[in-house]
């Protein structure tokens, strides 16, 4: 090989082993390029909104059901036999005492005048008994007539005086006999069915009419017995009808029973209402809401608020303690609940912001963001 051979090929090794030692000098600093292009881990954002926890008033409310009652509602007898010649249609508004019905009473008014012209011979002579008597005392104080003769006009005067008592007792006897010929309302109302038509026979305890008044009405329900102590007369009370639009009526439990129902384990309350324009009916189906407790200065969430398990009760309140609005789970004890909301009796202080809408999207760690917070 000649001299000029072995020096081309004693620098092409050179040239080679220069580029193997740049390639070598290159890769590490690819490595780090890949590892600096490498993003790091990011937490997950959660839309969020939320409310500040403060002190609230909270009533405890019991729902229950009840049904309208009238306690003025009769139905009506005569007290005597008879035929019926007069009676008041139904739908007529009638006041406490007036005619509903009348019964046949020509004979009782025979009767009437007959006893009252014995009675009128019956006065006459007791007054002659009397006048008789009195012109005898001074005879016989004189002897001028027999004890026997005194003891006889004494007889016949009290005689006398036995049959004006009976003939006053006999007009007043059938004076109340045509009274009962008139069947009188015993309290103001509406006549509300006829069981009877006028000409019919009616004997004494069959009814002729049924009148009922709806100005007064009772609302009558039954309670769980569990609140037995919490109800007292005046408890407040709420009721509305599905049957009738009207706005709510407000009123106070006017009785409380005494005695558990065995059957469905309630007691009785009575709620009075005045029914002025007369829209309200018996039998109608009420809807109450009776107070059981006035809470003041309590925590109150949205039941929508609070995620519960096999763990209990739980909500996510707003964590900022890091310099990033974070979550953390707090474990909480629930109090009484109604209209969607619960008191929290632990596990939140005034001033906490809990997450509303979105917590069931959330876990621990993410960060939040609030779209709006509905303080309290």
């Amino acid at each position: 090989m000649s001299r000029s051979s072995i020096m081309r090929t004693f620098y092409l090794f050179l040239f080679s082993f220069a580029l193997l030692l740049a390639g070598c000098a290159e890769a590490p600093a690819s490595t780090d390029a890949k590892a600096d292009a490498t993003p790091a881990v990011s937490k997950r954002v959660v839309r969020v909104n939320t409310t500040t926890v403060a002190l609230s008033p909270f009533e405890e409310i019991i729902p229950i059901t009840g049904v309208v009652d009238a306690p003025n509602d009769a139905s009506l007898s005569a007290q005597s036999a008879g035929t019926i010649t007069s009676l008041v249609q139904v739908g007529t508004t009638i006041s406490k005492g007036e005619v509903i019905a009348r019964l046949d009473d020509r004979l009782m008014m025979a009767a009437l005048e007959q006893s009252k012209a014995n009675l009128t011979s019956a006065k006459a002579s007791a007054d002659f008994a009397e006048d008789t008597f009195r012109r005898q005392e001074p005879l016989y104080a004189d002897s001028i007539i027999s004890a026997i003769e005194f003891e006889n006009a004494r007889t016949q005067l009290n005689q006398a005086r036995a049959s004006l008592a009976q003939a006053e007792a006999t007009v007043s006897q059938v004076e109340q006999q045509l009274e009962n010929t008139f069947v009188r309302a015993p309290f103001s109302g509406t006549v509300e069915e006829r069981f009877v038509e006028t000409g019919e026979q009616v004997v004494p305890g069959s009814p002729i009419v049924r009148i009922v008044d709806t100005r007064y009405l009772k609302i009558r329900a039954g309670v769980p017995e569990k609140y037995s102590s919490d109800i007292k007369v005046g408890s407040p009370v709420s009721i509305s009808f599905k049957s009738y639009g009207g706005d709510l009526l407000r009123s106070g439990v006017s009785f409380v029973g005494s005695v558990i129902n065995p059957k469905n384990r309630t007691f009785t309350i009575e709620v009075d209402i005045k029914n002025d324009g007369k829209t309200l009916k018996p039998e109608m189906i009420a809807d109450i809401l009776v107070t059981r407790r006035q809470l003041t200065d309590q925590i109150v969430l949205p039941q929508t608020a609070i995620l519960m398990d096999e763990n209990g009760s739980s909500v996510y309140v707003v964590d900022r303690s890091g310099g990033e609005t974070g979550t953390e789970l707090r474990p909480i004890e629930l109090g009484p609940s109604y209209g969607g909301f619960t008191v929290i009796s632990t596990g939140l202080d005034v001033g906490h912001e809990v997450i509303t809408t979105g917590q069931t999207m959330v876990a621990e760690g993410d960060l939040l963001e609030i779209s709006s917070n509905n303080a309290q």
